[in-house]
């Protein structure tokens, strides 16, 4: 049975969150004392699979009977490894908890050494990540009130100093541009085409520069190191939520947070929380969402530009929305226009928020008119399409995602007014455009146009634009 003192350790907690057991059994060896025969015949494995499992790191094991075996064995509860809490945990005292319900970083201290331990246990399980992982992943579930937020409130207080590290860093200023500018490639990369078909490679990238931060750098170097683990992290996030990986996008929003918050980043570390804040909306959460976009204006309150300040408006008047406030969302929506309307070329504004333009305030708004059109097509529909029209004719096809779900959105909208002339003609537009790209939320969305040619079987126009939607979804 592992002590409290072992089990608190920042350490061996990370390790057990990851299913890093070869991280948790050597810690357990070091400080607990223990042998590897000892932890073999604790957790009914032979020395021979104790001693691979330690030797090589990228074996992960998936098995649920064998990850229960070494909870029970070692009397780890369960909460530490995603299990539901043992049935031995009433009868010792042990702290129960469900499933799920504390984050791997939840409980993590906001120090620099954290987040970089954070960044090289998350990339390492995800580099080595075979199917029946990645469908453990998948399953997943994201985090959602009280245990979602209430770690996330460190963001606002000051960054603490990193501990003293015994390795020199050898790294320069032209090294660091060069790590800057790979992010902002990848940054690009995702945004037009969208899926997770470079994830790989930001993983990668991520986990070298988790690495050079173990070092001693010098403070401006660190610094920007810790901005473009930020940078690398906040677009694995979105290529894991765009992938249909809701947990492990959570898991890099939150690294690309703190990673923010050492950097001094308030403004990127704002439009992270705007990005968790549109998940939690996507998975109807919108009550979480206004926290999370409320915490993103506290916290960088002075430090964002007109842009940064119209792109949380719209997360605020999306939030409203689905809440069906509509006052609310009006109200929101006219100090999104506002901010951006005071925008000036001579802004210094930072690259990731250059596409935040009227095109995208318009597609943004469409869409929110849209979701309210969905209750009220007799209100809300005509003004959906045109919000939607102006982001098409501003943004066209080099817009890669955001222009397949425009098209989705203006399609549907037509549904809604009952013109199915037009509907027919918008979900020809959205399948060509959804062709284009790997999104797994464009193909979503496209499933759900699917099912408004349901009811419209006896139109040839309707049958054949619900079968090219159904093939492709079939590929």
């Amino acid at each position: 049975m592992l002590s409290a003192e072992l089990l608190a350790r920042e350490d061996l907690r990370l390790a057990l969150a990851e299913h890093d057991f070869a991280a948790a059994f050597g810690l357990i060896k070091k400080y607990g004392g223990y042998s590897q025969n000892r932890i073999a015949s604790a957790c009914q494995l032979t020395p021979g699979k104790v001693s691979t499992i330690m030797s090589d790191p990228a074996k992960r094991i998936t098995s649920y009977e064998v990850i229960a075996r070494i909870a029970d064995g070692m009397g780890i509860p369960g909460h530490y490894l995603g299990l539901a809490s043992r049935p031995w945990e009433s009868d010792t005292g042990q702290p129960q908890q469900p499933a799920g319900a504390s984050l791997p970083d939840g409980d993590l201290p906001w120090r620099p050494e954290m987040t970089t331990a954070l960044a090289t246990r998350l990339t390492r399980t995800d580099l080595a990540t075979d199917r029946r992982t990645a469908a453990r992943l998948l399953a997943a579930t994201a985090i959602t009130g009280t245990s979602l937020l209430d770690p996330l409130e460190g963001w606002l207080a000051a960054p603490a100093a990193a501990s003293e590290r015994v390795r020199p860093g050898r790294l320069g200023r032209h090294d660091v541009a060069q790590l800057e500018h790979s992010a902002v490639a990848f940054r690009q990369w995702d945004h037009r085409y969208g899926g997770g078909l470079r994830a790989k490679a930001v993983l990668g990238q991520l986990n070298d520069t988790a690495a050079a931060l173990e070092d001693r750098q010098l403070p401006e170097i660190e610094r920007r190191l810790h901005g473009v683990m930020a940078q690398l992290a906040g677009t694995v996030a979105t290529m894991m939520w765009d992938s249909g990986y809701q947990r492990r996008a959570q898991d890099y929003y939150r690294l690309a947070l703190r990673s923010a918050h050492e950097a001094g980043d308030r403004a990127f570390g704002a439009n992270v929380l705007a990005g968790m804040a549109r998940q939690m909306l996507y998975t109807e959460r919108p009550g979480d969402a206004l926290e999370l976009v409320r915490l993103a204006q506290d916290g960088s309150q002075g430090h964002t530009g007109p842009r940064v300040r119209a792109m949380l408006r719209t997360r605020e008047a999306w939030a409203y929305a689905a809440m069906g406030r509509v006052a609310a969302f009006r109200r929101a929506t006219g100090q999104a226009e506002e901010e951006l309307s005071s925008v000036r070329s001579t802004d210094d504004e930072p690259h990731w928020i250059a596409y935040f333009d009227q095109a995208e305030i318009s597609g943004v708004t469409g869409g929110r008119l849209l979701d309210l059109a969905r209750t009220d097509p007799r209100t809300h529909a005509e003004a959906a399409a045109e919000h939607i029209r102006a982001a098409l004719t501003a943004r066209g096809a080099e817009a890669g995602r955001s222009h397949a779900l425009d098209w989705i959105g203006l399609a549907e909208t037509r549904f809604l007014a009952g013109d199915i002339t037009a509907a027919v003609e918008g979900t020809r537009h959205a399948v060509v455009a959804a062709s284009r790209t790997k999104s797994d939320r464009v193909r979503t969305q496209l499933g759900g146009l699917y099912q408004y040619t349901v009811g419209h079987s006896t139109n040839p126009a309707v049958r054949e634009a619900r079968g090219s939607i159904r093939e492709l979804l079939a590929n």
